[in-house]
């Protein structure tokens, strides 16, 4: 049992001293007065009636930068094309794109992105998912950041909004992963492309370096842009950067449990759920989140010794401290807090089940669109 508990402190402490040094680093980046960027706001949209018009009027508002909004069709079969338009007929910066239909081995968001870029003005390619609402000073902060930090690729993740118990066991999970087990410092400091990351919902680009690498085409069978765009830019020697964004834009991507599930599941083979990969993570995710509250619980029904226990109690108290910066940095609701270890074992519950099952079963149906979920 003390050996179990020692465990558990090692893996608590290790997201928790991560954490504590990326949440130092990072910030929320702001405009400056140089305007020479001209910024594309990129939406693909797809069956986003319900929406599209909040986030592109959104969009409309930005500051700081000069900005046009281009929103593409995708094959909508809802009003998303008739609002879209009828916004643009009042605001010359708003073009609608209509997106041809999905080719043969393309990912219906990388087509679209890519079917964007190329109709797209800007020096600068910012791609926002429909269901992002952009704060007025986004595009020209991230945009400042990227001439900064002479960044090819600068995302951050908006401020999650969660409507359901479902979306609070799910959605918390992406910064927790991100400020808990990416080395922000040596990110920064390294090219490595294994050390590069992104959150698909907010992502800015320059154009040029995109156009480099191949663009949304270099990764045209990818689920996950977040990872395998980062990375691209990466091979190819240029820098990308990640930053606070909580205040930059919001976003509510899934809504309930089943859409969460669904949603996390498609892409999870693109990330942490591969053979070498799971097993290293269920390790430090159980045993630093999970385990410590296992332990305790023996200890209440009188397994494990004195010790066992107060280290046990020490790793639980480090787990939840490092849930909790983060949480409340990022501006995600406390009531998720508690509910950290549930959420830890949902995750590795999603992850599991895509490694596990087999290429092309039960393929989720996103969008109108079927996914596989199970490992390329």
């Amino acid at each position: 049992m003390l050996a179990l508990a020692i465990l558990a402190l090692v893996c608590a402490g290790l997201s928790g001293l991560i954490a504590w040094v990326n949440l130092s680093l990072l910030r929320t980046p702001e405009p400056d007065l140089d305007v020479r960027a001209r910024v594309s706001i990129l939406i693909p949209a797809r069956n986003e009636a319900a929406i599209i018009e909040a986030t592109v009027r959104a969009a409309l508002a930005s500051q700081g930068a000069s900005v046009e909004v281009l929103v593409g069709d995708d094959q909508s079969t809802d009003d998303t094309a008739a609002i879209v338009s009828g916004l643009a007929a009042g605001d010359p910066r708003l073009r609608l794109v209509p997106i041809p239909p999905l080719p043969e081995g393309w990912t219906g968001k990388n087509h679209a992105c890519a079917r964007l870029a190329e109709a797209a003005q800007g020096t600068h390619l910012l791609f926002v998912d429909a269901d992002v609402t952009l704060a007025p000073a986004a595009a020209a902060a991230l945009a400042a950041h990227a001439r900064r930090t002479e960044s090819a690729l600068v995302s951050g993740v908006p401020r999650q909004v969660m409507g359901s118990l479902g979306e609070r066991l799910t959605v918390p999970m992406i910064n927790f992963l991100l400020v808990g087990y990416l080395p922000m410092a040596m990110m920064r400091a390294s090219l490595r492309p294994s050390l590069g990351a992104a959150c698909g919902q907010l992502v800015l680009v320059a154009r040029e370096a995109y156009r480099e690498i191949g663009g949304h085409g270099a990764l045209r069978a990818s689920l996950h842009d977040g990872v395998a765009l980062p990375r691209r830019f990466r091979r190819a020697g240029h820098r990308t950067d990640l930053v606070a964004a909580h205040a930059l834009a919001t976003c509510r991507m899934y809504r309930g449990f089943a859409q969460s599930w669904a949603g996390f599941s498609k892409n999870a083979h693109e990330g942490m759920a591969t053979p070498r990969a799971l097993p290293v993570w269920t390790l430090l995710l159980a045993g630093g989140h999970v385990l410590p509250w296992a332990l305790l619980g023996l200890a209440l029904c009188g397994f494990g010794s004195g010790p066992a226990t107060f280290v046990a109690f020490a790793a639980a108290l480090v787990s939840l401290a490092t849930r909790a910066a983060i949480t409340l940095v990022t501006r995600e609701p406390a009531v998720t807090i508690p509910l950290h270890p549930l959420a830890v074992l949902v995750a590795l519950a999603i992850q599991w089940g895509a490694l596990l099952r087999r290429k092309g079963a039960g393929t989720p149906l996103w969008k109108g669109r079927s996914y596989p979920i199970g490992p390329s």
